[in-house]
């Protein structure tokens, strides 16, 4: 299930630093904020924003972090910094917000539920840094997601990483992320790293978590969207397409509008 990119990666990266500039010159804005992981994701889309050549200020945002993604994400602002001269950075050291906040809530006796809310409590955390940081200096947060996270498995956290002002690689399979950072010469470390959200403190990788790599995910998400069903198939390529259909079907409500209670006419 091997997937290889066959976008123009030129003209994509053209495409959407235009779109880019042209949407925050039309909305009075000074530039973009972007939280910086240490993965390619957010490598590629702090890289696109600094060509537009506004303010492109990449924020990190420590909360126990892997020491591995720490050096990874600090690689790729320094060397952004000597391309472009328009990036600043800073960094919001959030750990002790995050103990703080776990002693002032109460434990769960279900454990894996407990710290399924205290990944995602990590990532809210990290969403209200960047809106703070974005009203003082007039920017806009950049969302990091790619097509798979975003509408196929919804593998990102709602009100956290989900909490966005645009997203410009959101149409774009991780497949084509890492084909334009490679075109964008984001660091190797990057570009070889497995993927992980690092919601965990821990080196857990996406695929660890989802059961399927993302090549397998964007087969999965291509074949459902032609229709077909796990009952086509057998062996891996059935497994993977039951993972996608549970996925996609239990984080349906981070893809769709929040549903609001229509009320009658005649009722008013």
């Amino acid at each position: 299930m091997a997937k290889k990119s066959t976008i123009k990666v030129g003209e994509i990266n053209t495409f959407i630093v235009t779109w880019l500039k042209d949407y925050a010159t039309n909305a009075n804005v000074n530039g973009f904020i972007v939280g910086i992981s240490g993965g390619v994701d957010s490598a590629v889309t702090s890289t696109l924003c600094a060509q537009t050549g506004l303010t492109t200020l990449c924020v990190e945002m420590p909360i126990h972090q892997d020491s591995t993604q720490v050096s990874r994400g600090r690689e790729h602002i320094e060397q952004l910094k000597m391309r472009f001269p328009n990036v600043k950075n800073v960094e919001a050291d959030l750990t002790l917000v995050f103990e703080t906040f776990k002693k002032e809530v109460s434990n769960s006796e279900n454990e894996a539920k407990f710290n399924l809310s205290l990944a995602n409590t990590r990532a809210r955390l990290r969403m209200t840094t960047l809106y703070y940081f974005a009203g003082i200096h007039g920017l806009l947060v950049a969302g990091t997601g790619n097509k798979v996270e975003d509408f196929g498995v919804g593998f990102y956290t709602k009100y956290g990483d989900g909490g966005v002002d645009l997203s410009p690689i959101a149409d774009l399979m991780k497949s084509d992320v890492y084909a334009l950072g490679k075109y964008l010469e984001i660091p190797e470390s990057i570009q070889k790293a497995a993927p992980t959200d690092g919601l965990f403190g821990d080196s857990r990788t996406d695929e660890d978590q989802l059961g399927a790599s993302y090549d397998e995910l964007e087969w999965a998400m291509l074949e459902a969207e032609k229709n077909r069903k796990a009952g086509d198939f057998s062996g891996r390529e059935k497994e993977v397409l039951q993972i996608y259909t549970k996925l996609n079907k239990a984080n349906k409500h981070k893809m769709q509008a929040i549903p609001v209670c229509i009320i009658p006419i005649n009722f008013k």
